[in-house]
């Protein structure tokens, strides 16, 4: 939901956009049809700056311009080209392209339902919500609610954008979430990286680990969204807020950074957990002082939706069903394996 700020009489207005709908069509599974419509589930707040001239003032323009000759070229004369070496390109017409382009269909076509915990999160893309479009409420709870007793989320594909996309889509409280996924083919493998140093000859000791297991304990907590937040847009914020003001900004330089040596692992390990210790953040017996849950949780969070209306009654919050939290709540993906590390014990 995005809001628009208006001055009216001495009044401060601000008006709520509800969510609206960027895609309509039906889900499908077997020869069951479910009619729905997309909403973004992203409310992008970074800070967009334009280019002006810092001489004028004006707006900077960018132009389509030709390497060669250094004319404009005209939007209708530019063709795609594919770099197969350097300055050598494959042609591609527009038309060319559009003989292969997907067929555009407004169905969401479910393949497999999978355990949540099978999929990598970074295989996930872009959030969206799912909500029921007109006649689809009967159908689209009693899809919502089978995941949920079941516990699965749905592989799917379906086209958006002239693009075929790879989807999951699982229950999250009373509405149904959506992500657009990458495919395993665009996902780079860690082993893949030089830099990465071979388990077999790094090695680390009983103690090491365990100093290191008691520092996260102490530093466990129940994931509360609202308490990271995003320090550096709210001091741009700020900044703008207080040129727009007239307020002179004298810009300080930055606090020169003296490079100390690194420390013996050991010993930064300990420091580390004597530190929070010493802030009262760990009980007596060493384990972590958890943090009270949130008392809001993205499941039972709702998007505004409207859904029409329905004889039924209207169900019982995802939290209060059999099976809800699985679906909800499902614990962290499993990551890709990696090869066991050679400890040496005292």
């Amino acid at each position: 939901m995005s809001a628009t700020l208006h001055i009216s009489r001495g009044y401060v207005v601000i008006l709520l956009d509800m969510p609206r709908a960027i895609w309509t069509g039906a889900v499908s599974f077997g020869l069951v049809s479910v009619p729905v419509k997309l909403y973004s589930a992203l409310n992008r707040k970074a800070v967009r700056f334009h280019q002006l001239s810092g001489k004028t003032g004006g707006r900077v323009t960018q132009k389509r311009v030709d390497a060669h000759t250094g004319e404009e070229v005209a939007f209708q004369d530019i063709v795609k080209g594919y770099e197969i070496a350097p300055d050598r390109y494959v042609v591609i017409e527009p038309g060319e392209l559009d003989g292969l382009q997907p067929k555009k269909s407004k169905t969401i076509q479910i393949e497999d339902f999978v355990e949540l915990v099978q999929i990598d999160p970074i295989f996930y893309e872009h959030p969206y919500y799912l909500g029921p479009a007109a006649g689809g409420a009967k159908a689209y709870r009693l899809l919502l609610e089978a995941m949920e007793e079941t516990g699965k989320v749905a592989i799917a594909r379906v086209v958006m954008r002239s693009k075929e996309q790879l989807v999951a889509i699982r229950p999250m409280g009373d509405v149904l979430g959506m992500a657009t996924m990458m495919f395993a083919d665009e996902i780079v493998a860690p082993d893949q990286f030089d830099e990465a140093p071979d388990p077999s000859e790094v090695e680390t000791t009983t103690r090491e680990l365990d100093v290191a297991k008691q520092l996260i304990a102490s530093l466990a907590a129940e994931f509360e969204p609202d308490n990271y937040r995003d320090t550096y847009r709210e001091e741009v914020l700020a900044l703008i807020e207080r040129k727009a003001q007239g307020e002179q900004i004298a810009v300080q330089p930055p606090a020169e950074e003296l490079s100390a040596p690194a420390p013996d692992l050991m010993s930064a390990l300990q420091a580390s957990l004597d530190a929070v210790r010493a802030r009262g953040d760990v009980a007596g017996n060493g384990a972590a002082k958890r943090r009270k849950p949130a008392a809001k949780r993205l499941a039972a969070a709702k998007p505004s939706v409207k859904k029409p209306g329905t004889s039924r009654a209207p169900a019982e919050p995802a939290a209060g069903k059999p099976g809800a939290s699985r679906a909800a709540t499902k614990p962290a993906a499993k990551k890709p394996a990696a090869s066991s590390r050679a400890r040496s014990k005292r």
